[in-house]
């Protein structure tokens, strides 16, 4: 007996939707690129529980006549393409045919369709078509979901949270809204409304209507041709930028992908513009002949390939770095003529007094175990931390406004200024995070951050963090927080700064953990707010430095692992000099 089998429908589409539909944001993605080829100009999607309960898509599409109705669920079935060459000249979004199928056979699903002659309704439940019946004759689809995965109990284990699942569907709509500012887009989550897009086909508006006012006044337009490729969106001005690579819009031909090569191009355009971890808000779409283009790679769709990269790399690359050079030749002297320190925003010329951790101690409750590295330099002598604890160092004077020269009866010391500071300010935050009291100031000026819906979203998810640690957050207005106090630990004068990257610092993460935030957010604290390299100390300054690193818990090392402190011992020295033998 044969033990090959053809599977049955039914068993090849739940297959197929594990490829095809892997969370609610997937199911959404597949409805809405429909309605989208179906050419519609409204499109209205309802959710309920973040889609957990319920994805509802409403267009003003073409719609479907009784017959075609019928065909949509049924496996390979599209609309999209009739032969083999047809996959060489894609213009839609869609064109497998397999994810109507595979929805409906993991899930309830409700369909009403019109073409304006009859209405049609269908109602499948686990790929079973249970009844097919008259609709209103209202042009258009709508198309309603419900009860996903009922019927595949490890998929439906892995669902996440109603607020990741709906920042995800968030995510995917202000992607689609960017990329066809022609269409109207509307998002509700429990009857609230979240995204809501004009279809003026005017991109800049829409991206006013995605990030808001403060984003959208710092955009860049971009327009660039060769033979083969046309680009054209907006990017950001360095003064706007992200944690991440979430806010890389790119399309082509309409098209949502990710492509490494076109995200290179991009980041190594700013290269000179950033700090390296910053990445610019991009809105890019790209236009080719779809001869050149390869979507048939992955049942997403967004991987793609393209002919031509090297020249389409090349394009992108001039023309952003070339935008970014017109607008910012005059702010980037502007800034040349500024002492050094306006370069970086978060630090505050130091005045090294001001920090006082003589009385503190320190237990640190992060998951990484912290090496301590000898200081001795070319022997097997080891200093253990009470002995180092007990030490005097008396400082003699800095090499190159960088390192200390330090000594004490059993020989000399090198200390790198900035590892030690850090390693110093550390220590004292991080003790403060476990203050069973909060301390904390209220802000003379509340600051108010604009952010996109996902943004949003996502940060109300995980804001908790921030207030446990002293900072008052409000809503002001829509997708806009209001922070009007924040912890004493943060430096005077560069409050703003430091708290927008701590924004950025909680959206940056999918896997978000308090732990990993919170040593993060120390190490970023403790790094910008310690002495630099080529900053001179007095002696009075060199000696406070020493005095609470000796106190630290490890003080061998900066919080990012380098050494902060070096030995030569008596001997070593002599032996050097060939004093000793």
């Amino acid at each position: 007996m044969s033990k090959i089998r053809v599977m049955n429908e039914l068993l090849a589409n739940k297959i197929a939707a594990g490829e095809v539909v892997e969370k609610c944001s997937s199911v959404l993605k597949e409805l809405v690129e429909n309605s989208i080829d179906a050419g519609a100009t409204n499109i209205k999607v309802l959710l309920d529980g973040g889609g957990l309960k319920k994805i509802e898509v409403i267009d003003d599409g073409s719609g479907m006549d009784r017959e075609d109705a019928s065909l949509a669920f049924c496996r390979h079935a599209t609309s999209k393409i009739y032969k083999d060459d047809d996959l060489f000249f894609i213009e839609t979004l869609g064109f497998r045919g397999e994810a109507l199928a595979s929805i409906a056979s993991v899930s309830e699903v409700n369909m009403e369709t019109s073409n304006g002659v009859v209405g049609t309704l269908v109602h499948i439940k686990g790929g079973k078509v249970l009844e097919v019946s008259d609709a209103p004759l209202r042009v258009g689809t709508k198309i309603e979901v419900t009860n996903i995965f009922y019927n595949t109990p490890a998929r439906l284990k892995y669902l996440k949270t109603e607020g990741t699942e709906l920042n995800n569907c968030l995510a995917y709509i202000e992607k689609l809204a960017l990329s066809k500012p022609d269409i109207a887009f509307t998002l509700s989550n429990n009857d609230k409304v979240l995204v809501k897009t004009s279809g003026s086909n005017n991109l800049l508006k829409t991206i006013h209507e995605i990030y808001g006012l403060n984003v959208s006044s710092n955009m860049l337009e971009l327009k660039a041709m060769n033979d083969d490729y046309e680009v054209s969106g907006y990017v950001s001005k360095p003064s706007i930028l992200k944690k991440n690579r979430n806010h890389f819009n790119t399309f082509v031909n309409g098209r949502i992908v990710k492509n490494i090569d076109i995200n290179r191009a991009i980041n190594d355009a700013y290269n000179t513009y950033k700090h390296e971890g910053f990445y610019p808000i991009v809105v890019i779409n790209i236009e080719t002949d779809p001869t050149l283009v390869d979507v048939n790679i992955h049942p997403t769709k967004q991987d793609i390939k393209l002919s031509k990269m090297d020249e389409l790399y090349d394009l992108i690359y001039k023309n952003i770095k070339g935008v970014l050079y017109k607008n910012l030749l005059v702010a980037s002297a502007l800034v040349n003529e500024e002492d050094n320190d306006i370069k970086n925003n978060f630090i505050e010329p130091s005045v090294y007094e001001k920090i006082d951790t003589s009385n503190e101690t320190l237990e640190i409750p992060w998951e990484e175990e912290i090496v301590q590295t000898s200081l001795d330099f070319g022997t097997n002598e080891v200093i253990k931390n009470e002995e180092f604890k007990s030490l005097k160092l008396y400082p003699v004077g800095q090499v190159h406004g960088t390192y200390i020269i330090c000594e004490n009866e059993d020989g000399m010391y090198i200390v790198d200024q900035h590892a030690a500071h850090e390693r110093v300010n550390y220590e004292m935050i991080t003790k403060r995070y476990q203050d069973e009291e909060v301390t904390y100031t209220d802000m003379l000026v509340p600051l108010s951050i604009e952010l996109s819906t996902s943004d949003y979203t996502l940060f109300q998810e995980r804001k908790s963090v921030l207030t446990d640690l002293g900072f008052k957050i409000e809503d002001f207005g829509i997708n806009t927080i209001c922070i009007k106090s924040h912890p004493t630990w943060l430096r005077e004068n560069y409050e703003q700064d430091n708290i927008k990257y701590i924004v950025d610092l909680v959206l940056e993460n999918k896997n978000f953990n308090k732990d990993r935030f919170l040593d993060s957010l120390a190490k970023m604290v403790s790094c910008k707010m310690s002495v630099k390299a080529n900053e001179h100390l007095s002696l009075e300054q060199m000696e406070k430095l020493l005095n609470d690193l000796v106190k630290c818990d490890n003080p061998y090392n900066c919080c990012h692992g380098r050494p902060s402190i070096m030995k030569f011992s008596n001997y070593e020295l002599e032996k050097m000099f060939r004093r000793v033998l």
